[in-house]
């Protein structure tokens, strides 16, 4: 999607209200529940207005897949991908892809890279959706695997495949009034935009970036490719930094008993 295909939605999205999941609970939203009704408005506002390009993750696998029933084997439908990246990005793992059949389909999961994608000519814009209660103070939330990432990027430069993925993050800031939740403001940030050496690796929560979308900065604007190098260099060197550091604490002052 373009820049103002995005300043758009946002724009549109600003006073919307969804319904609260399980009114008759009265406890705290977790952030997986009260995203997923946002989630499903801002898919069906762009699948209304780009029918033909907006899927979700599995939808896109189940189309693809049906379109070719000739293709059976992992090799047969990794096939069908041109771009290397969107392949490891998108697909699923060998044993799912080798299953799937008409009468055993994918299905939505949690963890899929993709909440939305739009894709058109072999370019597959990734759109993850975040939400954010605004009543309370919250910690950033997990936004992708610091290692899928790496290893999307090490992809892309051995395959000099630069041009065919966008990864795009959605915020929605929302309270809740009278049973809805409002969104009171929207944000969308480009991944690829933002200066590799602010983003934020959590080691010790399965080594996943976070942040806030509305603070994510966007100041990189050296491509796709130097951003691919760049984020393997804060990569390698904050594994090393982590390296050393369980090194020192779990080995060094033990190792002199087991020698």
């Amino acid at each position: 999607m373009t820049k103002n295909d995005y300043d758009v939605l946002i724009k549109g999205l600003i006073g919307k209200t969804v319904e609260r999941p399980n009114k008759t609970d009265n406890g705290t939203l977790s952030g997986h529940a009260a995203g997923e009704p946002f989630e499903k408005l801002i898919y069906h506002i762009l699948k209304d207005k780009f029918p033909h390009k907006i899927f979700k993750q599995y939808e896109f696998l189940n189309d693809i897949y049906m379109r070719h029933p000739q293709y059976i084997t992992v090799e047969d439908r990794a096939s069908l991908f041109d771009s290397p990246v969107a392949l490891f990005l998108l697909n699923r793992g060998d044993k799912a892809t080798r299953e799937w059949s008409h009468e055993n389909v994918f299905e939505e999961r949690q963890n899929d890279t993709a909440d939305i994608l739009w894709c058109f000519d072999n370019y597959f814009d990734i759109i993850d959706v975040k939400t954010r209660n605004m009543s309370k103070a919250a910690m950033p939330p997990n936004i992708i695997s610091a290692y899928k990432l790496a290893k999307a990027c090490a992809i892309m430069i051995d395959n000099n495949d630069f041009s065919s993925v966008g990864i795009h993050y959605i915020e929605v800031e929302w309270k809740e009034e009278n049973g809805v939740l409002r969104c009171n403001d929207a944000h969308w940030k480009n991944l690829f935009m933002a200066v590799p050496e602010n983003l934020y690796i959590n080691w010790a929560a399965a080594m996943q970036i976070q942040f806030h979308v509305s603070e994510l900065d966007q100041k990189f604007n050296q491509g796709i490719e130097k951003w691919s190098r760049e984020f393997l260099r804060c990569f390698v060197s904050s594994a090393e930094k982590r390296c050393q550091k369980m090194y020192d604490t779990y080995v060094k002052p033990f190792k002199k008993y087991v020698e």
